[in-house]
C-alpha cells in the first residue's frame, strides 16, 4: 500500500493512495528517532493508537535511507514481547510511514515523571530483567542494538511492559568481529571501549548501556553526565578508576588511549548509586568492568541473584536462558 502525506487545519492525514480514503489521523508529535519524527497517530476505521515514524525520503534518487532499510530488516527478525512492534510499511514518492505499537511514554519521561526522581524497587528490578530478556534476545540473533538509552526505551506503567524501540542504529555481527564505526550510543550511554575508539566492539557495548540504564532507574539521574567524549571519559574514570594495564588489559593500545589522563583511585560507585541493595550493586559491577571480554553477558545477567526472588509470572516473557 502507498500512501500520501496533506496537511489540515488542525490534523495531518494519511491517505492510502489507491482508494484516496483516509487512513488515520496524526494527533501529536511525540518524539524524534534516530531518523525522522515519530507521531501519534489515530487510525481512522478502528480508532486504534498508533505510532509513526515519518522518514523523509533522501534527495533525488537516493530513495529509502540505509539507516530505515536496516531497522525494517532487523526488526522483521526480531518478534518479542519486550520489543515494539512493527505493526505496517507505507510509502509514497517523499516518505516512508513505519507503523508501530503505541505505548503511552518512555523510560526517561517516567523516570522525571516521579516525585522522588527514582523509580521503586519493585519496577527497577522488573525492566531491568524486561531489558535483559529484549537484549538477549537481539544477541542471540546476533544482533547488536548499538543506542540504548531511557528514551529508546518504552514503558506501560500500569501493566508493567517494557519495550525496546528504535533499532535505526542497529546492525547484525559476524565471525570474525569485523571493524564497525565507534560513532554509536548517545554519549551518556557509550562503552568505554568505543569511547576510545576500539577497532572492535560487540554485544558487551550494549551490556554498558543496560547498565548505565539500570542505574539510572535506581538514582533518578544518568549516571555519567559528559559533554564532550573527553569529559565523558573522565566522568567514568571519576567513579569507576582510571583503568590500567593491570585492571584492563590492552587499553593503552586504544587510538584515544592517553598515558597522561588524569589518575582516578577510589571506586565511588556504591557511593554514586543509591536506592540499590549490595546483590543488585554486584550486578551493576559486572555490567560496568572495563573489560569487555569480562563485562558479563546477558544470560549470565539474567541468571544474577538480583532477579531471584522476582515472580517472572509478571513479565510479559520468559527470559529463553
Amino acid at each position: 500500500m502507498s500512501c500520501v502525506y496533506h496537511a489540515n487545519v488542525s490534523l495531518m492525514k494519511i491517505y492510502p493512495m489507491d482508494s484516496h480514503k483516509v487512513w488515520g489521523y496524526y494527533t501529536e508529535n511525540i518524539g524524534e528517532g534516530s531518523y525522522g519524527v515519530v507521531y501519534k497517530c489515530m487510525e481512522r476505521y478502528s480508532k486504534e493508537i498508533v505510532a509513526v515514524k515519518n522518514i523523509r525520503m533522501e534527495v533525488q534518487d537516493e530513495g529509502i535511507p540505509p539507516t530505515a532499510i536496516r531497522e525494517i530488516s532487523i526488526l522483521k527478525e526480531l518478534n518479542h514481547p519486550n520489543i515494539v512492534n512493527l505493526r505496517e510499511i507505507l510509502m509514497d514518492d517523499r516518505r516512508l510511514y513505519l507503523i508501530f505499537e503505541f505505548l503511552p511514554m518512555d523510560l526517561r519521561k517516567l523516570i522525571t515523571s516521579r516525585r522522588q526522581k527514582h523509580l521503586d524497587k519493585f519496577t527497577t528490578r522488573s525492566f531491568t530483567c524486561q531489558l535483559l530478556v529484549a537484549i538477549h534476545h537481539c544477541h542471540t540473533r546476533r544482533i547488536l542494538h548499538r543506542d540504548l538509552k531511557p528514551h529508546n526505551i518504552l514503558v506501560d506503567i500500569k501493566n508493567n511492559i517494557l519495550k525496546v524501540a528504535d533499532f535505526g542504529l542497529s546492525r547484525t555481527f559476524d565471525l570474525p568481529i569485523r571493524v564497525y564505526t565507534h560513532e554509536v550510543v548517545t554519549l551518556w550511554y557509550r562503552a568505554p571501549e568505543v569511547l576510545l575508539n576500539t577497532k572492535r566492539y560487540g554485544c558487551p557495548i550494549d551490556m554498558w548501556s543496560i547498565g548505565c540504564i539500570f542505574a539510572e532507574m535506581c538514582c533518578g539521574k544518568a549516571l555519567f553526565r559528559g559533554n564532550s567524549e573527553i569529559d565523558q571519559i573522565f566522568h567514568i574514570f571519576r567513579i569507576l578508576t582510571t583503568p590500567n594495564e593491570k585492571t584492563w588489559p590492552g587499553v593503552s593500545k586504544f587510538k584515544d588511549y592517553q598515558p597522561l589522563f588524569p589518575k582516578w583511585n577510589e571506586n565511588i560507585l556504591m557511593k554514586s548509586v543509591k536506592n540499590i541493595n549490595n546483590i543488585g550493586l554486584d550486578l551493576l559491577r559486572n555490567m560496568l568492568i572495563y573489560d569487555p571480554s569480562k563485562r558479563i553477558n546477558t544470560r549470565d545477567a539474567l541468571q544474577h541473584d538480583y532477579f531471584k526472588d522476582l515472580n517472572k509470572n509478571t513479565l510479559p516473557a520468559h527470559p529463553e536462558v
